[in-house]
């Protein structure tokens, strides 16, 4: 697919039927085959449950030797695939609880970001974080990491002060952040069990201007690094690995609290200011991404690149996604410039942003401040899985961990070394799930070590 092409897509409404239920509420039930958003791969089984409300889930759990939690099919590899039956959260249904006392809201794990972000906003409430994508479920992003916004911001998962569990055996168990196995749990992969309900801190609602920025010299970047990544809320850079320069930066500012706001210049270190409304990819109409120009809105309306009542693609892509210490961060960067002419002709866009430290054990951010190098990729898995290793191994010197939902081609050994609570990790699993009920191959192979 060319960008042309592309551009077509983009300007697809995002559909009912990823929010409305996959199947009716019922067992064994069996459909056609499924395929993820992206549709680069098909899932192993055409087995899959849609429980209608937790005591229906519970059973369905306790009764199967092996099953697998299906969310909303954004994970470009196969860490939600079973070979036996999967399950679908789509059916269930929790009152949505917002506390002004305790700043939390409780929702069922299938919520989307896109339902959640208008309750909240309506309530005069907000997240400090946002996912990409308005369909994306809550508990399915994170469990897998997603994704950074700020020098800052945590990712998606470091929200979470509490969830519900259903494990092996059926039974439900709360966990919060007074519980030993919670920064364990909270990015589970879906290895521990499926997470019918989750608790996220909240705060007041707030409202967020952006300015967009053309052409910043890679030179700038590298003598200017701190400055440009803490110059707003969020900063993310757009390249394609070409002419030594980011084509567009976007900076992300909150009203009034943020005390990065200052006078917009018309330049910013050699970069040029916007005179109109940009899409990541210039040659794409700007028509579904968020309000920029500097014109104030509120925060889920300005955060997400993308307008929320919008999908940005059809799913006709693959990602990948690197995070590196920001201390290597300008070192990685530069070193993925001298690969540009290998990876401009299989690339979309990519984007790079930063991530605060946290401590959830499997998170690629876990104990370090980080910096994510976000490749979107035409789909050419061919050609693209001939290039993953090399840049892989361009950056493995500066302890690059992936994305747990996007495409990688690293070892077992690397992931455990670059993780090092993967053993206690392996021990939650065997804690609440000893029999394997929720293990598939993406588990055994790199986590467990198992191929």
């Amino acid at each position: 697919m060319n960008k042309r092409q592309f551009l077509k897509k983009t300007s697809l409404l995002w559909g009912a039927n990823l929010l409305t239920p996959l199947v009716s509420c019922d067992s064994n039930v069996k459909n056609s085959p499924r395929l993820n958003w992206a549709g680069n791969l098909e899932y192993s089984t055409q087995k899959l449950d849609a429980p209608c409300d937790r005591d229906n889930l519970r059973q369905m759990v306790k009764g199967h030797d092996r099953i697998k939690a299906l969310g909303t099919r954004h994970s470009f590899n196969r860490i939600a695939d079973s070979k036996f039956r999967q399950l679908s959260l789509h059916q269930m249904s929790e009152d949505m609880v917002i506390s002004g006392d305790s700043l939390t809201v409780r929702l069922a794990g299938g919520v989307p970001y896109g339902i959640l972000a208008i309750k909240l906003q309506e309530a005069g409430f907000a997240l400090h974080n946002l996912a990409s994508l308005p369909h994306i479920s809550v508990a399915g992003a994170c469990a897998t990491g997603t994704h950074g916004s700020g020098d800052q911001n945590g990712n998606l998962s470091t929200a979470v002060n509490a969830m519900d569990l259903v494990t092996a055996d059926g039974e439900v168990v709360q966990l919060s952040k007074e519980d030993s196995d919670f920064r364990g749990a909270v990015l589970g992969l879906g290895a521990l069990g499926i997470v019918t309900a989750i608790t996220l801190n909240i705060q007041s609602t707030y409202t967020v201007q952006q300015h967009v920025y053309e052409n910043l010299p890679l030179l700038q970047l590298q003598d200017h690094f701190e400055e440009i990544f803490s110059s707003g809320y969020s900063v993310s850079l757009f390249t394609d690995w070409q002419n030594r320069r980011i084509n567009q930066l976007w900076i992300k500012r909150r009203d009034k609290e943020d005390d990065k706001i200052r006078e917009i210049n018309e330049s910013f270190f050699g970069a040029t200011l916007a005179k109109n409304h940009l899409h990541p990819i210039k040659e794409i109409s700007p028509a579904n991404c968020t309000e920029q120009m500097g014109i104030s809105g509120p925060w889920h309306e300005r955060l997400p690149h993308f307008k929320m009542e919008f999908t940005p693609s059809s799913g006709e892509e693959l990602q990948s996604e690197y995070f590196v210490p920001r201390q290597h961060a300008v070192d990685a960067i530069t070193a993925l410039y001298a690969m540009g002419d290998e990876i401009f002709p299989h690339l979309f866009i990519s984007e790079i942003r930063s991530i605060q430290s946290d401590d959830l054990w499997l998170s690629p951010a876990y104990g370090r401040e980080s910096i994510a190098l976000h490749f979107t990729w035409k789909p050419d898995w061919e050609n693209v899985r001939k290039l993953l290793p090399k840049i892989e191994k361009t950056l493995n010197v500066f302890g690059l961990r992936p994305h747990w939902g996007k495409l990688f081609t690293l070892s077992h050994s690397h992931l455990k070394k670059q993780y090092e609570r993967m053993d206690d990790f392996i021990a939650l699993m065997n804690k609440y799930d000893p029999k394997g009920k929720f293990q598939n191959e993406f588990l055994e192979t790199n986590i467990l070590g198992k191929s």
